[in-house]
């Protein structure tokens, strides 16, 4: 909860998601709001064999990542609250570093990595007439320090611009970057092991304006060259588990280009499937949020449509906590035209 965006529906639930991507001997903390659920997603993780533990600490606080010193830390975000509990001063700086869209371009820029035109600034209020009139428009003013879309305002010109820096307190780090012309994003995973930064996968983002709503799995020809030397740089400063790069595609007549956006210091939404797919060796996939009426998973018939390790196709229940208020992510695996028939199947069942 220390790094997720107020006014999300149900954060507070996001916790459940961990499960499928926990294994048998590990400790789980998990909002005790979850506990009526238990069976029923026990049940369909049983039924489509996926591994899970059933050691549960019902309560989310950071407090409980002391207790059990012998376990070693995964956490979303490894932030000041974690660093009290857990000291790990080179995992926390690094997170803390990167974190910033704008030390992010600092970065880019001195590893020669390819960014939008962004014009940062350590204080919103320190953004004059001249810079207004030099901003590359149509841009986006952005805090520095941002999740889920929050704090993203497009601008098509000054007057847009000028009304979107009166959203922010005066001290308020932000930048202003040059809207990228592309409706295709992608998320690349990496995972600090032993010293290197290991690729994990690469997908494409599903975006609803600037939130992100799911993710598809593979991508052709992922650009890992150009942040490679990026996510070798943190792990050497010392970040750990897994981290991300938000990458624009551009596709031009002669050539394809790559802008780097940001870097998700931590775990992000891409992961959780990305994760529940590898154990379960599914290569085609479709991860997004739908909406339901239910409001207890021992409700949902997944009959016929729910994973099958024999065919490799099916529906898979991932972030499963907002079941409460109304929403699931999940996991569809298969081919393309697969993916059409499961998620047109599962909508009617929701």
């Amino acid at each position: 909860m220390g790094c997720t965006a107020e006014g999300v529906l149900g954060n507070h639930l996001y916790s459940g998601r961990a499960l499928g991507v926990s294994e048998p001997d590990d400790l789980i903390q998990l909002h005790p709001d979850l506990r009526p659920q238990w069976d029923g997603i026990c049940s369909h993780y049983d039924r489509i064999g996926l591994s899970y533990s059933t050691n549960v600490i019902w309560d989310v606080g950071t407090h409980q990542l002391s207790a059990y010193p012998e376990h070693e830390p995964s956490v979303f975000f490894f932030g000041a609250a974690e660093q009290r509990v857990r000291p790990d001063e080179r995992w926390h700086q690094t997170v803390d570093y990167i974190n910033s869209k704008n030390r992010f371009m600092d970065l880019a820029d001195n590893l020669g990595v390819p960014v939008p035109k962004t014009l940062c600034f350590d204080r919103v209020g320190s953004i004059d007439n001249n810079a207004v009139d030099a901003a590359p428009y149509p841009c986006y003013l952005k805090a520095a320090v941002s999740v889920s879309g929050v704090g993203i305002y497009r601008c098509e010109g000054p007057q847009q611009l000028r009304a979107a820096i009166t959203a922010f307190d005066p001290g308020v780090p932000v930048q202003i970057q040059q809207e990228v012309l592309t409706d295709s994003f992608l998320n690349l995973q990496y995972e600090a092991t032993d010293g290197q930064a290991a690729r994990v996968a690469a997908t494409e983002q599903v975006l609803d304006g600037c939130v992100h709503q799911g993710n598809r799995h593979p991508v052709p020809a992922p650009p890992w060259e150009q942040v490679d030397p990026m996510a070798q740089w943190l792990v050497e400063q010392g970040i750990r588990g897994l981290f991300a790069f938000d990458v624009a595609v551009l596709d031009g007549r002669a050539d394809t280009k790559h802008l780097a956006i940001e870097c998700n210091p931590r775990w992000n939404g891409a992961s959780y499937p990305t994760m529940i797919a590898r154990k379960l060796g599914i290569d085609y996939w479709l991860a997004r949020t739908f909406p339901t009426r239910h409001r207890m998973l021992a409700d949902i018939d997944l009959s016929g449509i729910e994973f099958d390790a024999a065919t490799g196709t099916g529906v898979i229940l991932v972030n499963w906590g907002p079941v409460l208020v109304g929403k699931l992510l999940v996991l569809l695996a298969g081919d393309p035209d697969q993916q059409q028939h499961l998620e047109r199947a599962l909508g009617q069942r929701l």
